[in-house]
This record gives structure tokens, C-alpha cells and sequence, in this order.
């Protein structure tokens, strides 16, 4: 039964993380489209949530740079919730 719990939380994050990749190209074509350059602004501004910058680590034979940014636009949103309203329907 422990494992049913661990892939319904994998799946969710799947779920999730679909939703708003989905949602993320569904803004970018809706910034590209003229039918809707009105509102175009609106849906597709970005709200940095989380900024972290990128930290340098010198290991001499290599140098790596790890960095994130959560940077959402509102049909992103609207993508994660519907992918959470799809996960809680099935």
C-alpha cells in the first residue's frame, strides 16, 4: 500500500509540472498572436516567485554553475490547476 501513496504523489508531480509546461507554450503562442494582442500582456507577464542565483563551483578539472528561477505567467496557473483538477477527477 506504501508504494500506491509514493506513485500517486510521482504522478501528481508529472501532472503538475505538464499542466504548466503546457500552460507556459499555450502563453507564448496567445504573446504571438495578434487576435489577441489586447489582453496578450496580461496572461503572459512573468511574477518571479523564487530567484536563486547561480553558484559557481571550481573543481579545478571542471567548473559548474547551478542556478533556478520559478518565474510563472497566469496561464501557467491556470495550467497547474487544471492539471489538479484533472488529477482529483481521475
Amino acid at each position: 500500500m506504501r508504494g500506491d501513496k509514493t506513485k500517486g504523489v510521482l504522478v501528481l508531480l508529472l501532472f503538475l509540472l505538464t499542466g504548466a509546461l503546457l500552460g507556459g507554450l499555450l502563453g507564448e503562442l496567445i504573446a504571438s498572436s495578434a487576435a489577441l494582442a489586447d489582453i496578450a500582456p496580461y496572461l503572459v507577464k512573468k511574477y518571479t516567485i523564487f530567484d536563486m542565483a547561480p553558484a559557481s563551483i571550481n573543481l579545478f578539472v571542471m567548473q559548474v554553475k547551478l542556478g533556478f528561477v520559478l518565474q510563472p505567467n497566469l496561464i501557467s496557473v491556470v495550467g497547474i490547476a487544471l492539471a489538479l483538477f484533472l488529477f482529483r477527477r481521475f
